[in-house]
């Protein structure tokens, strides 16, 4: 086993754009604090399995990981494209949104300026509160290496939704969205003639239809989807100020059947719609493929799929129209599931914590989480959360960039305060252990 590290200020669980966005933050307004962060994957990777041709980030090129909070900062966007010689290039661009691609560079480019505070391939896989001489986390990697921490900040992103029946499946043909470019790669190298099926009816799911479409491989595919059709996202410029700061104030402190109203009639902000610009390349397309006496892409709405068999040779879908209650059943190479992520709660489509915290959660039901983004465990040190609060902060906690760098200015502001007593006092006696 590794030696334990020194007692850290704040230990990091993941490194993706949330803790990113937080070792800024730290660095700019809390350089005094000591600081790591603990990252599974080999580097600053940013949805690698979802980098399509011509995808874009869908949030404004601004509300990058620090803008909102510091305009003036070297780690902006603008910076970024200045610094890379494509800021003219870009502004030029006849383009909403950045290209998801060019963000991808963005976040590797700030990460090179925190190597020093991460260890990469260094994945938590347990942790326990010791409440002795101060209280401190003790974090164990799948490595055995041992780090020990005043305070945690949480951010391993979201557990992938696998709905009921794909779940406990363990079949490499049947993968979430976060996997698919690689899946489609292996798939087409054992298929040359390759049984696509997209499960979802979100901006990802015909994304995916859009690409796998264009893969000479792909001989079938499949888009099922329990709506009558694909649904355009409400991008109205103010159901948009979901966004805004004042927004998570009036959303955390509402009361829990408001804030249940809130999230039905916001949804679609969000979740099981698209952007009007990949709508129109479908249908297009589709009707495209009619003028040319060809079915590319076949799209199966108002379906509930009712079983997934993975067989020796093939996945075998059975779904119900629900409106006719006729059933089918059609077999698939790989099955891409554009399902979306949980939330933190104890309804659908929700898990009550994260499982890394299962040992500090005993004796709650769900996990109550204040304003400044602190988990409500009073009897442990300072535990936060970095992207995880949708339930309790609003949509700006559903893996958006647009309120990171706020978001991180809120944590590190009560970190400073919950840290107060001075670091080296508590190192002296933690050295004493």
């Amino acid at each position: 086993m590794n030696t334990p590290t020194p007692l850290l200020d704040v230990l990091g669980i993941g490194f993706g754009p949330a803790n990113l966005a937080l070792a800024i933050a730290l660095e700019e307004l809390a350089p005094d604090l000591s600081v790591r962060f603990l990252e599974r994957r080999d580097g600053p990777h940013w949805q690698p399995g979802m980098l399509l041709p011509g995808s874009d980030i869908q949030n404004h090129p601004l509300r990058d990981l620090v803008t909102p909070r510091n305009p003036r900062s070297r780690y902006s966007f603008t910076n970024f494209l200045f610094e890379n010689q494509r800021l003219y290039e870009h502004l030029n661009l006849p383009l909403h949104y950045p290209l998801r691609l060019e963000y991808a560079q963005y976040v590797k480019w700030v990460a090179q300026f925190f190597t020093h505070q991460v260890d990469y391939q260094r994945e938590a896989v347990s942790l326990e509160a010791v409440a002795e001489r101060g209280g401190y986390y003790r974090v164990t990697t799948a490595d055995g290496s041992v780090y020990h921490a005043r305070s945690l900040a949480f951010a391993p992103g979201r557990t992938p939704h696998v709905p009921a029946p794909f779940a406990g499946l363990q079949d490499s043909r049947i993968r979430h969205l976060n996997h698919y470019l690689p899946s489609l790669a292996a798939t087409l190298e054992h298929h040359p003639e390759a049984r696509v099926a997209v499960i979802g009816g979100s901006q990802s799911a015909v994304e995916i239809l859009l690409h796998a479409s264009e893969q000479a491989g792909v001989a079938h595919l499949v888009g099922y989807t329990r709506n009558f059709g694909y649904r355009q996202k409400d991008t109205s410029p103010f159901s948009d100020e979901v966004y805004f700061p004042g927004f998570v104030d009036a959303f955390h402190a509402a009361s829990p059947e408001n804030k249940a109203r809130l999230r039905r009639e916001l949804v679609h902000t969000n979740y099981s719609a698209s952007d009007i610009d990949v709508l129109n390349q479908l249908y297009v397309r589709r009707y495209e493929d009619r003028l040319h006496q060809r079915q590319r892409i076949n799209l199966h709405t108002c379906q509930e799929i009712l079983a997934c068999r993975p067989g020796p040779d093939a996945v075998e879908l059975e779904s119900q129209h629900f409106l006719s209650g006729e059933v089918s059943r059609q077999r698939f190479d790989l099955v891409v599931l554009a399902t979306g992520f949980l939330d933190l709660g104890s309804g659908d489509r929700q898990e009550p914590w994260p499982p890394l915290l299962a040992p500090l959660a005993q004796g709650h039901d769900t996990l109550t989480i204040a304003r400044d983004y602190r988990v409500a465990l009073p009897e442990h040190p300072p535990l936060y959360f970095n992207g995880l609060c949708e339930s309790s902060h609003g949509m700006g906690d559903a893996g958006s960039f647009s309120l990171l760098a706020l978001r991180s200015q809120s944590i590190v502001e009560s970190l400073q305060q919950q840290l107060a007593p001075p670091r080296a006092a508590l190192a002296r006696v933690f050295s004493a252990l």
